[in-house]
């Protein structure tokens, strides 16, 4: 196996630096080219080779995939009413993890999401004090920690609606005995109006602590960030309404996962620091907006049918200040079943109302695997 990946490697090098548009009679001879692939693979042996000789110990392949089938309605205050239901893969990732070196780590995970391109949703190199001190560095790009978004249901948190952040960053932070933290720097996407920096102006931090023993389990942390708007989803608002932001503003995240027994406690809570100023096309103020804010509690109860792993569990999840953009209240139900080795199946129901009167239902089950 090494020797070909050497050999194919070899051929690739060969091809890049020695084949050219020449003619016939300056082509390299078989002899030639053999000659020089021996002369690269003893180049490369002596280095240790492309791969090391145990290389599989090193690189670890893991992946997801998920597919859903759902229906969904929608009563209006103005007494309309629509429905739908569709079947998708909603998710595909394929995760790759390689231990460089000592204290060298990378990252990479691509990612599926239905009826779009497949892409780099995380690349990261990370160097890590190990045992020498218990710190790290991470650099590329990932979720910067701000919240945590920890969920029984198959959907997203309104939690993580308002405030997960996908950036290319630089992240420094320590992890010792249950504590942890870090503190992270980014360019964002969302600048101030009128300001034409593109530069990295961007940073936050997070700490918390968790522990765990044989009975209970605990895991509680903060998190600020100095532009909450910058969050993936706030995009999309932003484009549609045409409106620009007049300046940052910070937001602040708390929350806490207790597990005691079969039971699983989830309590998130994130919130604007200030009221957020939206400017028209001409620079002028359009509106205030007050401080959004968006929370969830979950209560999760672990137990077996068959033999089988399951869960079932009710959440409670809603926002103020959203102008409609999210639910201001909803009510959630999953049940959960390992089907088979790294097979789940998953049921969600879903109750919204939102603040203009607007309501809306929706069920989904879920067929997924992991490995």
């Amino acid at each position: 196996m090494k020797r070909a990946m050497t050999v194919l490697a070899c051929l690739a090098l060969c091809w890049t630096f020695f084949i050219t548009p020449v003619h016939a009679e300056e082509t390299l001879s078989n002899h030639e080219l053999s000659m020089r692939i021996e002369q690269l693979e003893k180049k490369l042996g002596k280095e240790g080779g492309i791969l090391p000789d145990k290389w599989s110990e090193r690189i670890a392949l893991s992946g997801l995939i998920e597919v859903e089938a759902g229906y969904t309605s929608a009563d209006y205050a103005d007494g309309s009413s629509d429905d739908g239901s569709d079947i998708a893969v909603s998710a595909v990732e394929l995760g790759v993890n390689a231990d460089i070196v000592k204290h060298v780590f990378g990252h990479v995970l691509f990612k599926y999401e239905d009826d779009e391109d497949v892409f780099v949703d995380e690349a990261t190199i990370t160097i890590s004090g190990e045992d020498v001190v218990p710190a790290y560095l991470t650099a590329g790009k990932m979720y910067v920690p701000f919240g945590n978004f920890e969920t029984h249901m198959i959907s997203d948190p309104l939690t993580l609606e308002i405030a997960e952040t996908r950036e290319s960053a630089i992240q420094v932070g320590v992890e010792t005995g249950g504590l942890y933290g870090s503190a992270f720097i980014f360019n964002g996407d969302v600048d101030e109006a009128g300001e034409d920096d593109d530069h990295i102006d961007n940073f936050g931090a997070n700490a918390g602590y968790a522990m765990e023993s044989d009975t209970f389990t605990l895991d509680a942390g903060i998190s600020y960030v100095n532009n909450l708007i910058d969050a993936d989803g706030w995009g999309d608002i932003i484009d549609e309404s045409g409106l620009a932001l007049n300046d940052y503003v910070g937001g602040m995240g708390v929350y806490a996962i207790v597990g005691f027994g079969p039971f699983t406690l989830i309590g998130e809570y994130i919130t604007a620091l200030d009221e957020i100023e939206w400017l028209d096309e001409n620079g002028d103020l359009d509106h205030r907006q007050d401080e959004i804010s968006a929370w969830n509690l979950e209560v999760g109860y672990a137990f077996a049918i068959a033999e089988k792993e399951a869960t079932v569990a009710v959440a409670l999840q809603g926002t103020d200040e959203a102008e409609n953009m999210l639910p201001e209240t909803r009510y959630l139900g999953s049940f959960g079943i390992g089907i088979f080795e790294s097979t789940s199946l998953a049921f969600e129901y879903a109750h919204d109302e939102y603040e203009n009167d607007d309501e809306a239902d929706a069920f989904t089950a879920q067929l997924a695997i992991e490995f």
